[in-house]
C-alpha cells in the first residue's frame, strides 16, 4: 500500500511537470501565429532595425514574438507591469494595504484588479504599436498590407483586439501553470522566451569555430568564463543576511515554554530584476522615440545614450543603484517588521524592541542593498564589456541572465518542496500504520 501511495504521489508530480511543459509548448506555438493584416517579412526587418531600442528589450522577453508581430507580440509584459504597479501601490495606498492583510479574500481582489490593469495596459500598448506600424515603412514598403482587414475591420481595431486577446490568453496560461503545474507561470513564460533566444548565440559561436574565426581554445575559455559567471549569479541569488531572532518565555510554572530561536532572512539581491528593467527602459526610451521623429535633439540624445558609450553605462549603473534602494524602501517596512516581532515576543539579541529594532533592521538592509546594487551593476554592464573589449560575438549577461537563473532556482526549489512533502506525508502514514499494529 505504501508503494502504491508513493507511486501515486510521484505520478502527481509528473502530471504537474507534463502539464507545465504542455502549456509552455502552446505558448511557443502561438509565438509563430501572425497578426492579421501585417506583412510579416517587412515587420521582421523593421523590428530588427529597432533592436537597439526598447523594442529589442521587449522582444527578448516575448521570445521573438514582437519581431514576428504574432498574436503574442505583447507577451506577458503587460501583466508583469500591472503586477509591479499594484505591488508598489499596495505599499503606498492604505486601502490596498488593508486589503492585502485580509488574507485569501484580499489577495483575490488584488489579483482581479491586476487583471483589469493588464487589459488596460494591453489596449494602450496595442494601439500605440498598431499606430506606429500603420505610419511606418521598411525599405519603402508599408508594414501594413491593407488599412482594412477582412474587408470590414479597420487595421488598428483588429490589431488592438488581437494583441489584447493574446495577452489575456498568455495571462491565463500563466495562472494555469501556477495553479496546476510547477513554478510561477508568468516567470516560466518569460524564461521560455529568453531561453529560446539563447540558441542563436550557441549557433553563432559554433559557426565562428567552424569558419576558424575563433580557435577552439578561445571558445572553451569563453564557455568556462560563462560557467563561472552563472555560478556567481546563482551564489548571489541565494545569498542571505540572516538577522538572529529569539523569543521570550511565555506562560508560567510548568506551562512555561521557550520558543526556538529563528532568523530574519534578507536577500542580498532583495529587489531582483526590477532595477535593471526600469533603468534600461528609461534609457532606451529616447533612442526608441528617435526612430519615429526627425527632431535633431532626439538624434543627438540617441547618439549620446549609445549602449556602448561611457555616459550610458554611468547613467545605467546610477539608475540601478537608485531603483535598488527605492524599490526596497517601498516594499519592505522595517517598522512593521519590528512591531510584529514585539507583538509575538520576538527580539534581536542585544537590541531593544521597538524603534531600536526598526533602526537596526534598516541599517542592515541599507548595507545589504549596497552589495546587491554593486552585484546587479556588474552583471548588467558585463555584456557591453564583453562585446566591446573581448569582442564576444553574442549577448551574454544582463537582465536575461538574472531572469534565467532566478526562475530556474525558484522552479527547482518548488520541485524539491513537492518531493519533501511527499516523503514527509509518507513518513506520517507509515508511523500511523505502525502505531495501529502496536495497538492491535
Amino acid at each position: 500500500m505504501a508503494n502504491l501511495a508513493d507511486a501515486a504521489k510521484n505520478s502527481d508530480l509528473s502530471r504537474r511537470i507534463l502539464f507545465t511543459l504542455a502549456m509552455l509548448a502552446i505558448y511557443r506555438l502561438g509565438v509563430h501565429v501572425p497578426t492579421p493584416g501585417v506583412d510579416s517579412h517587412a515587420v521582421t526587418d523593421f523590428f530588427q532595425a529597432q533592436s537597439a531600442g526598447i523594442f529589442g528589450l521587449f522582444n527578448t522577453f516575448t521570445g521573438g514574438a514582437l519581431s514576428q508581430f504574432s498574436v503574442f507580440a505583447l507577451g506577458i509584459m503587460p501583466y508583469i507591469s500591472a503586477s509591479i504597479i499594484f505591488q508598489l501601490l499596495t505599499s503606498a495606498i492604505p486601502t490596498l494595504e488593508a486589503l492585502k492583510k485580509e488574507g485569501e479574500h484580499g489577495r483575490r481582489k488584488i489579483n482581479q484588479y491586476t487583471r483589469y490593469a493588464t487589459v488596460a495596459l494591453a489596449i494602450i500598448q496595442g494601439y500605440g504599436i498598431s499606430s506606429w506600424l500603420a505610419n511606418s515603412t521598411q525599405g519603402g514598403k508599408s508594414l501594413v498590407l491593407s488599412p482594412v482587414v477582412g474587408g470590414f475591420m479597420p487595421f488598428k481595431i483588429m490589431t488592438v483586439l488581437t494583441l489584447t486577446a493574446g495577452t489575456c490568453f498568455i495571462m491565463w496560461l500563466g495562472e494555469q501553470i501556477t495553479d496546476r503545474g510547477i513554478g510561477n507561470g508568468s516567470s516560466l513564460i518569460i524564461f521560455t522566451g529568453i531561453a529560446s533566444s539563447t540558441l542563436s548565440g550557441a549557433t553563432r559561436l559554433w559557426t565562428l569555430i567552424s569558419t576558424n574565426e575563433i580557435t577552439s581554445a578561445v571558445a572553451l575559455g569563453l564557455v568556462g568564463f560563462m560557467v563561472l559567471i552563472i555560478a556567481a549569479v546563482i551564489f548571489m541569488e541565494v545569498a542571505q543576511r540572516r538577522i538572529p531572532i529569539q523569543y521570550s518565555q511565555r506562560g508560567s510554572g510548568m506551562q512555561a515554554m521557550n520558543l526556538p530561536s529563528s532568523h530574519l532572512p534578507i536577500k542580498i539581491n532583495f529587489s531582483g530584476v526590477i532595477p535593471p528593467i526600469f533603468a534600461s527602459s528609461l534609457l532606451m526610451f529616447p533612442a526608441t522615440m528617435a526612430q519615429f521623429s526627425q527632431a535633431g535633439w532626439l538624434k543627438a540624445l540617441q547618439d549620446t545614450l549609445s549602449p556602448s558609450g561611457i555616459i550610458y553605462n554611468i547613467l545605467f549603473v546610477s539608475l540601478i543603484i537608485f531603483f535598488c534602494f527605492f524599490y526596497t524602501e517601498i516594499v519592505f517596512n522595517p517598522t512593521e517588521v519590528a512591531d510584529n516581532l514585539k507583538k509575538y515576543g520576538g527580539f534581536i539579541p542585544g537590541v531593544r524592541a521597538g524603534k531600536s529594532t526598526s533602526d537596526y533592521i534598516q541599517k542592515v538592509l541599507d548595507r545589504v542593498n549596497v552589495g546587491g546594487a554593486i552585484y546587479l551593476s556588474v552583471i548588467c554592464v558585463l555584456p557591453q564589456v564583453l562585446m566591446s573589449l573581448v569582442k564576444v560575438p553574442f549577448y551574454f549577461g544582463g537582465t536575461s541572465l538574472l531572469i534565467l537563473v532566478g526562475v530556474a532556482l525558484d522552479t527547482s526549489q518548488q520541485i524539491q518542496s513537492h518531493l519533501l512533502t511527499q516523503k514527509y506525508e509518507g513518513f506520517l502514514k507509515g508511523a500511523k500504520i505502525r502505531s495501529r499494529r502496536v495497538q492491535y
